[in-house]
């Protein structure tokens, strides 16, 4: 006698639901209690941690100005956060964007824009634009620039390198703003 094999199929299909609703009941009855909690009171969430295990270090407003970067007029990189913000002398930013950072920073302090460059070719070969330099860390001059092509890779960790990247436009921004003389505070 043969089997039809839509039966046969149909057979299959009811194992696999089976076995996955079953899975899925031992996945919950194995959720830890901290994880399954609800909130006792509305609005209150249950602590967070992060990656390490460590306290969640509260999220803030990545366009607001670090407190600890000083006052008036400056740029501020941060380095944790790959930003950089342009502060006006009133203490607002102007503007912010993202950075790839170099494989050599400088120490978080206050620095000043020492010299700039329209156009050179970077220690990675690559051809960059609106180089302002701020600093000198491990015999590396340190500075912001953006890459000719509008790239941002990361930079080869083998090579000490100085260079923080930026977009285009962004470059173009800093270039204006950061004349020499102009405070660059980095912050951790």
């Amino acid at each position: 006698m043969a089997r039809s094999s839509s039966g046969f199929v149909a057979g299959l299909t009811a194992v696999a639901v089976a076995a996955v609703c079953f899975l899925a009941y031992q996945a919950s009855a194995n959720v830890p209690a901290d994880l399954s909690a609800k909130p006792k009171t509305p609005g209150t969430a249950a602590p967070s941690t992060s990656p390490s295990g460590g306290p969640k270090r509260q999220d803030r407003d990545p366009l607001a100005v670090p407190a600890a970067s000083g006052t008036g007029e400056r740029v501020v990189y941060g380095l944790a956060d790959r930003r950089v913000w342009l502060v006006n002398g009133g203490g607002k930013a102007t503007r912010t964007f993202t950075v790839m950072p170099s494989t050599v920073s400088p120490p978080p302090g206050a620095y000043a824009v020492t010299s700039r460059s329209g156009t050179v070719r970077g220690s990675d070969g690559v051809q960059i634009e609106h180089v302002v330099r701020f600093a000198t860390t491990q015999d590396v001059a340190v500075g912001f620039s953006a890459a000719v092509d509008g790239s941002m890779p990361e930079p080869d960790p083998t090579k000490k390198t100085g260079g923080v990247r930026m977009k285009r436009a962004d470059g173009n921004a800093l270039w204006t703003f950061a004349v020499i003389g102009t405070k660059v505070v980095v912050v951790p």
